[in-house]
């Protein structure tokens, strides 16, 4: 009997087994949640399993990547894309965590100063690098008609010539995120307790001993989460490149994703527009996986 029994209980139904893997949703129930779920799974499929699976379809042409790796100017895109984000992620997180602990300070003008601060990350990005791309033209730009009426002497051709232009990219590009991760790291340095500061202060710590010791062991997390997730953002920017600079002179300052754009619209081939996108996918996934890594191990808290 204790093994009829024990079998009984074991093997539910075929209907309670329908019903614990409804979630206990039965008649209309079911149907009302059907009706709502619909919706969100249309948008889904339509805008995103739709592009993904036409954009896969389009970069598997073999010719495409064939013409793509013949484009003179796909090395030079691709070298611009590592600069782009070994230059520009680097140094806009390495000065994000530093004005992140001068915006530690007390103060009513400290508040108001971070309220400036954050002012470019708020506003629109592509007015923001429209109105760079003219302030830096070397004709009539602001910075340019500044520099004469100073000093009586012509600007540098900031967009004119290759690496001054790519420059450009990159300070556009950390002019608009700065604020977004400075904001990132100052809310990180208020998890730390304070007690931690004021036993360092007593073992006589200084301002570099208590960063080196304290506030950077303890933000190390964060800040490689924050390196890997920028890292994947920048890989896919179109804005700042192309409002900017728009991939000149003489395409010298194309990224890879700007370049897919060219090929794509300008010139007519959406095939080689999407290899040349794909081809970043060897830098993309493994990104991704540390980062999806990091996050499922719950390394990023304080």
């Amino acid at each position: 009997m204790s093994i009829s029994t024990t079998m009984g209980v074991a093997a539910p139904s075929s209907p309670a087994r329908r019903q614990v893997w409804r979630g206990g949703l039965l008649g209309r129930d079911y149907l009302w949640a059907l009706a709502f779920i619909a919706p969100y799974v249309a948008v889904f499929l339509l805008f995103v399993v739709y592009p993904v699976g036409y954009g896969m379809w389009l970069g598997s042409d073999i010719a495409s990547y064939r013409a793509l790796f013949a484009d003179p100017v796909y090395p030079s895109a691709v070298l611009n894309t590592l600069i782009f984000l070994a230059v520009g992620v680097n140094l806009k997180l390495f000065l994000a965590l530093l004005l992140s602990g001068y915006f530690m300070r007390k103060g009513w003008w400290v508040k108001t100063l971070l309220l400036v601060f954050i002012l470019p990350w708020a506003v629109p990005g592509i007015p923001s690098f429209i109105s760079i791309h003219w302030m830096l033209n070397g004709q009539w730009g602001l910075i340019n008609n500044t520099i004469w009426d100073l000093f009586q002497m012509d600007g540098p051709p900031w967009l004119d010539q290759s690496t001054l232009a790519m420059g450009s990219v990159i300070y556009g590009y950390i002019w608009k995120w700065l604020p977004f991760w400075t904001v990132i790291f100052l809310a990180g340095r208020m998890a730390i307790p304070r007690e931690l500061y004021e036993a360092a202060d007593v073992d006589g710590a200084t301002g570099i001993g208590r960063f080196l010791h304290i506030t950077f062991p303890l933000m190390a997390n964060l800040y490689l989460v924050c390196t890997l997730l920028s890292l994947i953002w920048t890989l896919g920017d179109f804005n700042s490149v192309h409002f900017i600079s728009g991939g000149g002179p003489a395409l010298s300052t194309h990224v890879l994703a700007t370049l897919g754009i060219r090929d794509a619209f300008e010139l007519g081939d959406p095939r080689m527009g999407m290899a040349a996108v794909m081809s970043a996918l060897p830098l993309l996934i493994p990104l991704v996986i540390l980062l999806m890594r990091k996050l499922s191990k719950g390394e990023v808290q304080l």
